[in-house]
C-alpha cells in the first residue's frame, strides 16, 4: 500500500507540473508564414490565432480564392507549430511517457 502512496503522490507532482506548463505555453507564440513570408499567422500555446499580417501586395480583388488559400496554409502551419511546442514542453514534464491525458494535451 505505501507504493500505491508514493505513486498516487508521484502523479499529482506531475499533474502540477503539467498544468503549470499548460499556463506557461498559453503565453508562449509561434509565428508561420505562407507566400514567401506574405500572410503571417501567429499561434499561442493554446492553439489559439493571436495575430495575423497580410502584406498589402497579396492583396488583390481579382483573386481572393489565393489570398484565402495563403491564410488556411500560414494558420494551420501554426497550429501544427503550436502542437510540437506543446508537445515537447509534456514530454520535458513526462520523460516521454505518451500519456494522453483529456484536457492536458
Amino acid at each position: 500500500m505505501a507504493n500505491i502512496g508514493k505513486l498516487m503522490k508521484q502523479a499529482q507532482k506531475m499533474q502540477e507540473k503539467m498544468m503549470r506548463a499548460q499556463e506557461e505555453l498559453a503565453s508562449k507564440t509561434v509565428e508561420a508564414t505562407a507566400g514567401g513570408g506574405m500572410v503571417t499567422a501567429v499561434v499561442n500555446g493554446k492553439f489559439e490565432l493571436v495575430s495575423l499580417s497580410i502584406e498589402k501586395e497579396v492583396v488583390d480583388p481579382d483573386d481572393i480564392e489565393m489570398l484565402q488559400d495563403l491564410i488556411i496554409a500560414a494558420v494551420n502551419e501554426g497550429v501544427r507549430k503550436a502542437q510540437e511546442m506543446s508537445a515537447a514542453e509534456m514530454s520535458k514534464i513526462t520523460g516521454g511517457l505518451n500519456l494522453n491525458i483529456p484536457g492536458l494535451t
